[in-house]
């Protein structure tokens, strides 16, 4: 929690503002008691119209200032909540995006979606209640208590136990219920991640017709929480009645003393009805206090979830934050023995991988699936960190390039084509922030996708759905490769990423990437031998370690795996023609 609470640093002033407001709102609340007794032994006692009035003027003028008291309040607390909120959000999503790829895939996505929305949410309410009723209940509590030994100290002796008993229950029940929440909120984490895979999914989900499968999934985990929320309901809802027994006994018995206090002339009617108006403040304010303590517990659970991952260190640590030269090194991408495991897994998903590649090289890897294909290029960018070897460009280990420096060397395009809701020409800009429309244009007709934009309406500007849904999977592929390709990268990536497009259009979008700068370094990742078999080397990999490198002719004369994958693919090839 301390962690969390420097983000109310700049919002000191509503911080002490919001509940000093409250507190004054209670003083005055405090004295209406008071003038109520004043009313009936006075005025009322004395038939004094006057009084009454000059008494009624001054409860309006305590409850006029009461509620400027309580908008003010209000005001500075939303103001410290809500900035609070906005910057803890910030600060997350920032964390986030620092973390690598080892990090997010432990933590789950959808675990992620549920800390930035409704834990945030959460701790931002309550971070608002708490300035606003925290100082203000315990205030009008123990006022009241001080308020009615002014008044008769034997009958303020009810309040002494009353008081006491009841923060029993009310503290009590917290205690109860904050592990309870916990639970609550991880099984949250799972419809969450149920729905966000269905919203996702929901294509393939149809495909192959497993609504109902799924429906039934989603309506387990919702009944699971709807089953742990109504049990911590059911004990958090005991706070209510529990506490209305205990004020209402206390009233029953503060009655009773009060009327023999009236009978023996010890009190007058009035400091009864101010005694039963006190008691009355406790009750409300003690239910406040309740439903608040709640409030905060589930704050408290999110807070801990939430300082969970901003506590998580980043496994990729930058060395170097300047940007650092190339040397002229012969072999400019070098894999030095590398062996590489992804977090908690059992093997390694590569082992001793060794090769090197030359400046303007094409470069070929090719393998069957889960043979470690995209693990090993994911190296080069630094998504993942080696575990053992190294990797060097120009001759510098990647490690000591800042992270920036080397994604701007690296132009990739990943398995999955993603691109965002916007314009097609906002999407081309993430490559290349201030590219033109004749780069982009350029860019376009290498990547053979020059005709999806010509074909719209709208050009470049032709708006994108999110994910690209109003294209074909060939269209996205496209354009995705576009993206990388105005970069204009020093190393251009290519993972499986023309799966989608027919045979000729995937030859001329190798021939145009082979025209387009000699000195860039292409690596394609393929399932197709026809798509590698040009490549300046070829690295064919089995259960993540190398099965051969070299030229195409050279593995077809002396690699087995290869031969199966390159004559299964040619007879399919063939039986297709034919």
């Amino acid at each position: 929690m301390k962690s969390l609470l420097k983000y109310l640093g700049k919002y000191k002033k509503e911080s002490v503002f919001a509940p000093l407001f409250k507190l004054l709102e209670a003083l005055f609340e405090l004295f209406v008691p008071l003038v109520m007794a004043r009313i009936i032994d006075v005025g009322i006692k004395n038939q004094d119209i006057s009084y009454i009035l000059k008494m009624g003027g001054l409860l309006i003028l305590l409850g006029i200032i009461g509620l400027v008291c309580s908008l003010t309040a209000q005001f500075f607390a939303a103001k410290a909540a809500v900035g609070f909120g906005t910057a803890l959000r910030h600060d997350l999503f920032h964390h986030i995006q620092s973390l690598a790829y080892s990090e997010v895939d432990t933590i789950g996505t959808s675990t992620l979606i549920t800390r930035m929305t409704s834990d945030i949410n959460q701790v931002q309410s309550g971070v608002n209640l708490f300035l606003r009723l925290f100082m203000r209940s315990p205030f009008i509590v123990f006022g009241a208590m001080v308020m009615a030994f002014t008044i008769d100290w034997k009958a303020a002796l009810i309040f002494v136990v009353t008081i006491p008993a009841l923060s029993v229950v009310v503290f009590g029940i917290m205690l109860i219920s904050i592990p309870m929440y916990k639970n609550v909120q991880s099984r949250l984490d799972r419809v969450t991640q149920l729905t966000r895979e269905n919203l996702v999914g929901t294509r393939v989900i149809r495909a192959f017709n497993r609504q109902e499968e799924e429906r039934k999934l989603f309506v387990d985990a919702n009944a699971l929480l709807m089953k742990v929320q109504i049990f911590v309901g059911k004990i958090t809802g005991l706070l209510n009645p529990i506490t209305y027994i205990i004020v209402n006994l206390a009233i029953v018995v503060l009655l009773w003393v009060g009327a023999n206090q009236v009978d023996q002339g010890i009190i007058l009617q009035g400091a009864v009805v101010a005694l039963v108006n006190y008691m009355s403040q406790i009750l409300v304010e003690l239910v406040k206090l309740a439903n608040l303590i709640i409030n905060i517990t589930k704050s408290l659970a999110c807070t801990k979830r939430i300082e969970a991952v901003m506590q998580m260190e980043a496994s990729l640590k930058e060395n170097n934050t300047t940007d650092v030269e190339n040397t002229d090194a012969e072999d400019y991408i070098c894999f030095d023995h590398v062996t590489f495991s992804y977090k908690n897994a059992k093997e390694p998903s590569l082992s001793d991988i060794h090769f090197k590649v030359k400046k303007g090289q094409t470069v070929g890897i090719i393998g069957g699936t889960g043979s470690g294909k995209s693990s090993l290029i994911n190296l080069i960018p630094r998504f993942y960190d080696v575990t053992e070897g190294s990797v060097t460009i120009g001759g510098i280990n990647v490690k000591d390039y800042p992270l920036h420096q080397i994604r701007t060397m690296v132009g990739i395009v990943p398995q999955k084509a993603v691109l965002f809701k916007g314009t097609i020409a906002e999407n081309m800009r993430w490559g290349k922030k201030d590219a033109t429309e004749q780069e982009m244009m350029e860019a376009l007709t290498t990547a053979q996708a020059a005709e999806i934009v010509e074909a719209k309406e709208g050009g470049l500007n032709e708006l994108i759905l999110q994910g690209g849904k109003n294209l074909s999977g060939g269209q996205r592929q496209r354009l995705t490769i576009a993206r990388a390709l105005i970069k204009k990268p020093d190393i251009l990536i290519l993972d499986d990423s023309a799966s989608a497009l027919d045979y000729a259009t995937d030859a001329k979008l190798r021939k145009a990437i082979q025209q387009m700068d000699p000195n860039m370094t292409v690596f394609i990742v393929s399932q197709r031998s026809t798509t590698i078999q040009y490549a300046d080397q070829i690295i064919v990999l089995e259960d993540g370690k190398i099965a051969g490198i070299g030229t195409h002719e050279q593995l077809l004369s002396s690699c087995e795996i290869y031969q199966e994958i390159y004559y299964s693919q040619f007879q399919k090839e063939g039986r297709q023609n034919g």
